[in-house]
């Protein structure tokens, strides 16, 4: 009865020495983590406000219905410097997912060398028999040829980078839809700040005209010597006031004309036309569920999502790092000593060959880059954290402070209110001779102080709602890719889309 087919003992030897080496490479072989569990709500608080508004649109600006403010948006979108540099950011990321991606190929490559080279008199040489010695000292060696190599990625360490470049090149795809929102934002706040100081510019002006003339009926009487001369140093007091107010709102509208050509990127006089209007009016619901669905609203917040999977991704690149990597080469090649016979058929010189590359000894290397790559979770996860308390921050902030412009409001439209109806007696007595002239313009100007306290009030409550449509993400939607409730997702290349 036969005992079968025996393995040779030098077969046996090899196999134990793989064997062996195989162990000893994986000793201290990290295991695999556990998905990150990142947070699914914002911890938002203090939120009492009416719900049933919508989440704001992708051009949210087009709110206010003013056609000036969509040209400086539209005119910074197309040429603005800060909007550039996030393309270029988001350029140079896409062609790293490339760049990856061609690491994880097959590869070709064209060789050709010509070298000349002095056999030394002293050297291995000298030491073989004069019928052995090549009889020269100067030579040449001509070589020709591909060469094509391919590394089996079976742990997925290739994978694994290239799908850590895709989430990088989504992360800054994230930044340049936050860097226009900020853009948009500050843009939005800078034009209707103009068209405040206008609305005030006038007011102001229309103050002066009351102040300056109860400066004259002051002079009057001081001429006539019915009053003495301190009201009229009171009056003249009043008028310098006012003007230095104007001349203070006309700087300010200047200055934002400058800000307003610096964040169009183009000169002032190439910013289109500005017209002064009313300030617009708008809804102030919150949406529905803005705890649950801001993570998804924030450009921020899904970019430094992307950034904990691609770390994620990194991570397990690293750990790949402790398998073998198994490669094949190939060369179909020429080889000559002089360059008349390198292409002739008897120079051919193709060689193959498989190469075992398996980590034994590196003095802690491999380890000490799979730590380094969990402290990057461990910063990308606590990036992520403080993008969620910001936003959350932020959201609380705009609706607070809205709420107390909407009570100052409410107030300051009693003081209005009162403030006009004592004008209107005051003319009364004026018509009935039973009051003179200056009893009717202080209560002009007091009105008009109240007007202009309530368009500062409607002003900060419009750039309220500008930064509250900038907390609320300003129309951006997270991506397919992240948009299921799991913290992470499985990674698979076909399942995701290349920006």
């Amino acid at each position: 009865m036969s005992d079968g087919p025996r393995i040779p003992a030098q077969r046996v030897g090899v196999v134990g020495f793989l064997c062996a080496a195989f162990l000893a490479g994986c000793a201290g072989f990290p295991s695999k983590q556990k998905p990150v569990a990142l947070p699914a709500a914002a911890p938002i608080s203090g939120l009492d406000q009416t719900g049933g508004g919508a989440w704001p649109e992708r051009e949210w600006w087009h709110r206010y219905a003013d056609p000036t403010l969509n040209t400086l948006i539209d005119q910074a979108l197309a040429s603005a410097p800060t909007l550039a540099t996030a393309h270029a950011r988001f350029d140079s990321a896409r062609e790293t997912v490339r760049e990856a991606g061609a690491a994880s190929g097959a590869r070709v490559d064209f060789v050709g060398d010509a070298e000349r080279q002095r056999l030394s008199d002293n050297g291995i040489i000298s030491f073989f028999p004069a019928s052995l010695s090549p009889g020269f000292n100067w030579y040449n060696q001509f070589d020709l040829g591909l060469r094509a190599s391919y590394t089996f990625d079976w742990w997925g360490k290739q994978r694994a980078l290239v799908e850590a470049a895709v989430d990088q090149a989504h992360a800054a795809q994230a930044e340049r839809s936050a860097a226009a929102l900020s853009l948009e934002s500050a843009i939005a706040e800078t034009y209707f700040g103009w068209q405040a100081d206008q609305a005030r510019l006038a007011l102001a002006r229309e103050r002066l005209a009351v102040v300056q003339r109860e400066g004259l009926i002051a002079a009057q009487r001081v001429r006539a010597e019915l009053d003495s001369a301190e009201n009229l140093h009171r009056a003249e007091s009043a008028t310098a006031l006012v003007q230095e107010q104007i001349a203070g709102l006309e700087g300010s509208a200047q200055l934002r004309i400058v800000a307003l050509a610096a964040l169009v990127g183009r000169p002032a006089a190439e910013l289109p036309p500005l017209v002064a209007r009313p300030l617009p009016t708008f809804p102030a619901d919150l949406p529905d569920n803005v705890r649950l669905d801001l993570i998804s609203r924030r450009a921020d917040i899904t970019a430094s999502r992307w950034r904990v999977e691609a770390a994620e991704r990194r991570l397990d690149s690293a750990r790949a790092e402790f398998y073998p990597d198994l490669s094949i080469n190939a060369l179909a090649g020429l080889n000559s000593l002089t360059s008349s016979k390198l292409l002739e058929y008897g120079s051919r010189a193709p060689s193959a060959g498989i190469a075992l590359h398996l980590p034994i000894f590196d003095a802690g290397r491999l380890k000490a880059q799979y730590r380094g790559a969990e402290f990057l979770i461990d910063a990308a996860v606590s990036t992520y954290d403080q993008a969620i308390v910001d936003a959350a921050r932020d959201v609380a902030t705009q609706v607070a402070t809205r709420s107390q412009i909407a009570a100052e409001r409410s107030q300051r439209l009693i003081q209005l209110s009162a403030a006009e109806q004592l004008q209107r007696s005051e003319a009364a007595r004026v018509r009935q001779r039973v009051a003179d002239l200056r009893a009717e313009l202080i209560a002009t100007e007091m009105t008009m102080q109240q007007r202009d306290a309530l368009l500062q009030l409607d002003a900060a409550a419009l750039a309220n709602d500008i930064s509250l449509q900038r907390a609320l993400g300003g129309g951006y939607e997270r991506p397919a890719a992240l948009a299921d409730s799991n913290p992470v997702n499985a990674h698979s290349l076909n399942s995701r889309s290349t920006p």
